[in-house]
């Protein structure tokens, strides 16, 4: 393996917007979530960027019965 070359992982951090791709659920309804979320469990802020922790959302998701 060269160097130079990268492994693609999915990343741990998710934006709202890649967030709502990746899980197929609408950009309005992660920011609400997030902003029920008051003990950071599956979020957290890069400067004024909402960010959403992938594998932390999804156990979220699992439990959650509805969204």
């Amino acid at each position: 393996m060269n160097e130079n070359e990268k492994i693609v992982t999915v990343p741990y951090l998710l934006t709202v917007k890649q967030a709502s791709d990746y899980f197929n659920i609408g950009a309005r309804v992660i920011r609400a979530l997030a902003d029920a979320d008051v003990d950071y469990s599956f979020h957290v802020y890069n400067g004024n960027r909402l960010m959403i922790k992938r594998e932390a959302f999804e156990n979220f998701l699992k439990t959650a019965q509805t969204v």
